[in-house]
């Protein structure tokens, strides 16, 4: 499933769509895409996991799931889930993924300051809602896309890692500086996670996702799927404390 910081590579490749009209709107989504042609795209936008074309008075949402993905300017030997032609041959493909369409404005439906990797983030914001359910795992509240949008397993599990947090411990339970820790680490680590992808080398730098051993203890981490979020999750039992 890509994460926030893919998502904000896919919009700066698909910036320059903004201000194009959609001549041809065609796939197997369910979504009414005759609706969509003589539309131009207002502005190409995301919000966590969310990819959004922004027409007037409505929006269109890309969901990429656990598999989906996106070509532009070509296409795969695969019908797709939403493909929108434009002038001059330009396209954008989107397959295996959740299409919908937002009513309205996209800043009314929204709330950017939940966005990890917005201008708008507001971390005190976030640990307010941390604050708020002291009995959530950690393991599951960095995946709440309410509080973190844009976090996924990979910077749930560098994050804990690099806090020395186990995913097992309750919000409510951690210290004042490693609740700020928690905050800080979700969004520092997406920016440095989409400055690595950029560069090719993002796995190069992981130290606890789909590793095998602690580089800091030198033991064999444990894999298990934790939380109500089931989702796959390295850490050390040694140098995560937990709470």
């Amino acid at each position: 499933m890509p994460e926030g910081p893919s998502l904000v590579i896919l919009k700066e490749l698909a910036a320059d769509f903004a201000g194009k009209t959609i001549l041809r709107a065609e796939g197997n989504s369910k979504i009414d895409k005759a609706r969509l042609v003589g539309h131009k795209i207002k502005s190409v936008r995301t919000w966590g996991k969310h990819f959004l074309l922004e027409l007037a008075g409505f929006a269109v949402r890309i969901h990429f799931l656990m598999f989906g993905s996106y070509t532009i300017d070509s296409r795969k030997n695969v019908v797709p889930r939403l493909s929108l032609q434009f002038a001059g041959e330009r396209e954008l493909n989107f397959y295996a993924c959740s299409v919908k369409l937002v009513e309205g404005e996209l800043d009314d439906f929204y709330d950017w300051s939940s966005d990890v990797m917005s201008d708008q983030w507001d971390a005190a914001a976030a640990r307010k809602k941390l604050r708020s359910q002291p009995e959530t795992l950690v393991c599951d509240a960095l995946l709440n896309q309410d509080i973190f949008a844009g976090v996924g397993n990979i910077i749930k599990n560098e994050v804990l890692f690099r806090i020395r947090v186990h995913p097992l411990s309750t919000v409510g339970n951690l210290p004042a500086p490693k609740l700020r820790a928690l905050v800080e680490q979700a969004r520092e680590y997406s920016f440095e996670f989409l400055a690595w992808k950029k560069a090719y080398v993002l796995r190069e730098h992981w130290l606890a996702h789909n590793k095998r051993m602690c580089t800091r203890c030198n033991i064999p981490y444990t894999k298990a799927y934790l939380g109500k979020t089931n989702r796959r999750t390295f850490f050390c039992e040694r140098c995560q404390k937990k709470y």
